[in-house]
């Protein structure tokens, strides 16, 4: 048997894949599946669906079966409450739009699961995101680059990995794209090969994150003025949890012309709007850094940078403002740039590194 590899099966297709190609590169494999969810009926385990659900738990159990590697589940469900649950609440209700894949990455699959992986006798840590990874001997660093698949790209989710976590990790899937992994399912009759992809946030029903906020933060669900640049009241919201920067339909306001999100005032319980034309920013600042081909940024570069996990990255120059802090601003001014989600700065497909957006700014 070849290098001890435990493999992160969500039940899905691409980490069964992911499993396959590890096996049949000589690969000792173990499968895991981290349970999140919290206790529940059964008949609502099977109601809820999505990924790490008790559905997804047999269909990776029935993977590693056909693959015939050994299969745990890994009860994190404390972890990812305290760190992905409560910190998604905690930000929509203090008016910003977190990205919990993120969180999970950063505080669950990466840190806990890691370190469970180790535990189990493994060398590395293996998933199905599509991502790759390189070593660099001349930096003496381990590299993050876009997965060939740029529809399925996800290292926008993955810019927070440090080296000795990228140094334990496999990303088999990073070189193929999505209808080859698929082919390659039913090739090897992996029961998954046509199951459809998850579009939602795993721990959120029906994808309603309003509901979800105000269940657990009722603050956040408190009625409020909605006004226009100029402080005027135009209407009001049912809550600052149900509202994103950038959105414009569901406000209920009666205008001559579309307006959109442009400032979530929590200290006021506000939601602030304008028309298209002033929504648009010149740049922004971004804190709690990662950098990958390097510890800090020393000065100012240029970089192509992605505000949002399905947006085009967008040229800027970046500087260090803080001991954890840069400057980003735009070559030319950018829509719906929202504080809480993510800043990840590109060269080409290389990741140099990201941080989360603190405040925009104008000119």
């Amino acid at each position: 048997m070849g290098e001890r590899v435990v493999v992160a099966m969500s039940g899905g297709v691409d980490s069964s894949v992911a499993a396959a190609l590890l096996v049949e590169q000589g690969y000792e494999v173990i499968g895991v599946t981290m349970q999140i969810w919290p206790e529940l009926a059964p008949e609502e385990e099977a109601r809820r669906g999505g990924c790490c659900s008790l559905g997804a738990v047999e269909d990776a159990r029935r993977g590693a079966d056909l693959l015939g590697i050994p299969y745990y589940v890994l009860n994190l469900r404390e972890v990812f409450a305290a760190e992905v649950v409560d910190y998604f609440v905690a930000e929509y209700a203090a008016g910003r739009t977190p990205n919990p894949c993120i969180a999970c990455n950063r505080r669950v699959k990466f840190e806990p699961l890691l370190r469970k992986a180790l535990e189990l006798g493994a060398a590395r840590l293996a998933t199905g995101h599509y991502a790759r990874l390189e070593y660099d001997p001349a930096r003496g660093r381990h590299l993050l680059r876009r997965g060939v698949d740029r529809r399925k790209d996800q290292s926008y989710v993955l810019y927070c990995l440090r080296q000795d976590q990228l140094r334990r990790l496999l990303f088999p899937l990073g070189g193929y794209t999505k209808e080859e992994v698929r082919r390659m399912a039913a090739a090897r009759g992996l029961p998954v090969a046509g199951k459809p992809e998850s579009q939602e946030i795993c721990f959120v029903e029906d994808d309603d994150h309003g509901r979800f906020v105000a269940e657990r933060a009722p603050g956040a669900a408190r009625p409020g003025p909605i006004l226009d640049a100029a402080g005027r009241r135009l209407g009001t919201h049912r809550g600052l949890a149900f509202d994103t920067i950038g959105q414009r339909r569901g406000l209920g306001l009666a205008a001559d012309r579309p307006l959109y999100v442009v400032e979530i005032d929590a200290a006021r319980n506000a939601l602030i709007v304008a028309p298209e034309e002033e929504t648009r920013r010149a740049g922004m600042l971004v804190r709690d850094l990662n950098f990958i081909p390097f510890d800090r940024l020393e000065g100012e570069m240029a970089a192509d940078v992605q505000i949002r996990y399905k947006a085009e990255p967008r040229p800027a120059r970046i500087r260090p403002v803080g001991e954890d802090e840069v400057e980003v601003r735009f070559d030319a001014p950018q829509r719906s740039i929202a504080p809480g989600q993510a800043a990840v700065f590109y060269r080409g497909d290389l990741v140099i590194g990201g941080g989360v957006i603190d405040n925009v700014f104008d000119g």
